[in-house]
């Protein structure tokens, strides 16, 4: 009797997920291991963290996307090894074999080995951490209106650290609240002492992408009140102050350290097949040299005539080789399996109300029109219709009405048993 072919996949991100998704109802036997039980929409964190959109409306968990599925099967645990010798891998509760292996466990936070930074400072790679971010930043204004002039100052600097998208958009937004939100919420408070500081080690914000969307981001932060120090390194954080290069020290209690990723790599395969945390593969996504081990999305180093350093650790590139190795795993002969080549899309980015660039192949554009693409396109991408309508929604709400009801602190009771 013909078994199917058995595909495990570690790790249910853009990359993940796209591959499980194509091989959906085919004849393969799949297995989806990751350690959280839901898939993130990334790009959209910094909006959880200022309390724009609930985490269950950019969350989707595993379990419903495959409800209807013949064929694919998700296992929450975490992997610990890869024994390529054995077909095996380990993981915290079980041992699973495979006949081809894809690895897609994607990225975390880089400290770039400051362990000091990776304790004190907030990350924001997953659902938890945007959350903690929400909560701390919530925790200090609570204390601000009890200790009033007593306050220390740094609970009056919200920095954030690194100025590609993701620190950009958590900027505008946290200036957004500034101006909007918060003296709704705290009448009797001036806000005027609260400042939002951008710290980026390029002379420009968003340094990966056009001198125009460049130039007219750093304008908008400007406009929305946001202290951009450009050219500078920060050098350490002791949880009250923050070290930069140039010798300046920065007050604060609320730092979110934006500032580059680092794969999450698994032990078991060869230290020779990695480039800077990330297994380099051939064209096909095939970890070299081993035969039925692939790597897609933000872990596969993948070097072509376009991209000899590897691509762009975004979306699309995850989504895009999770597609074609899916395709390619499908086809019955070997000489059918096509390469990847990267089409690049463009980039983009949102800084506040009305404010946004985008950078297309073929023409930039910034301001109103900008903000409109970027929402569309990002409710396109996200993946249930219900989760589309409710970020709408509150989108439509916070646009008409300068506000958004999402400012719960919850934080875990830590007598709780799950803490244990």
């Amino acid at each position: 009797m013909h078994t199917r072919e058995k595909i495990v996949i570690i790790g249910g991100g853009f990359a993940g997920l796209q591959l499980a998704k194509t091989l959906n109802n085919k004849n393969k036997k799949v297995i989806v291991i990751d350690r959280m039980n839901h898939h993130m929409f990334q790009p959209l964190f910094y909006q959880v963290a200022c309390g724009r959109i609930e985490p269950s409306n950019i969350s989707f968990p595993f379990r419903k996307i495959f409800q209807r599925s013949r064929n694919t099967q998700y296992r929450m645990t975490e992997v610990q090894r890869i024994v390529p010798e054995q077909n095996k891998i380990i993981t915290n509760d079980a041992e699973f074999s495979y006949d081809k292996l894809i690895i897609a466990t994607g990225c975390k936070t880089n400290f770039f080995g400051n362990k000091e930074m990776e304790n004190l400072a907030f990350g924001m790679k997953n659902t938890q951490e945007a959350i903690a971010i929400r909560n701390h930043i919530l925790l200090t204004f609570e204390k601000l209106i009890i200790e009033r002039k007593r306050s220390d100052d740094g609970n009056w600097n919200i920095v954030i650290v690194g100025s590609g998208p993701t620190g950009v958009e958590l900027a505008g937004a946290f200036a957004e609240m500034k101006s909007d939100i918060l003296p709704r919420d705290y009448p009797n408070m001036n806000f005027n002492d609260l400042n939002i500081i951008l710290i980026s080690s390029t002379e420009k914000p968003l340094g990966v992408m056009s001198q125009e969307a460049q130039d007219k981001s750093e304008q908008y932060l400007k406009q929305l009140g946001v202290k951009f120090l450009s050219s500078e390194r920060v050098t350490g954080y002791d949880g009250n102050k923050v070290f930069l290069e140039s010798g300046k020290e920065i007050e604060s209690n609320n730092v979110i350290w934006a500032a580059g990723v680092t794969g999450n790599v698994i032990e078991g395969l060869n230290p020779e097949v990695m480039v800077r945390n990330r297994y380099k593969t051939d064209r096909y996504n095939r970890v070299l040299g081993y035969e039925n081990i692939f790597a897609i999305g933000d872990i596969a180093y993948m070097e072509t005539p376009k991209y000899p350093n590897g691509h762009p650790q975004v979306a699309n590139v995850a989504i895009n080789q999770g597609k074609n190795l899916g395709r390619n795993i499908l086809k019955t002969h070997l000489s059918d399996w096509k390469e990847y080549e990267y089409e690049d899309l463009g980039s983009m980015a949102t800084i506040g109300k009305h404010r946004a660039v985008v950078d297309l192949p073929k023409f930039k554009f910034q301001g109103i029109f900008a903000w409109y693409f970027w929402m569309f396109l990002h409710l396109m991408l996200i993946l249930s219709v219900r989760n589309k309508i409710a970020i709408f929604f509150n989108w439509m709400w916070s646009y008409l009405n300068k506000d958004s009801s999402l400012r719960l602190i919850i934080i875990p009771n830590k007598s709780n048993r799950t803490e244990q």
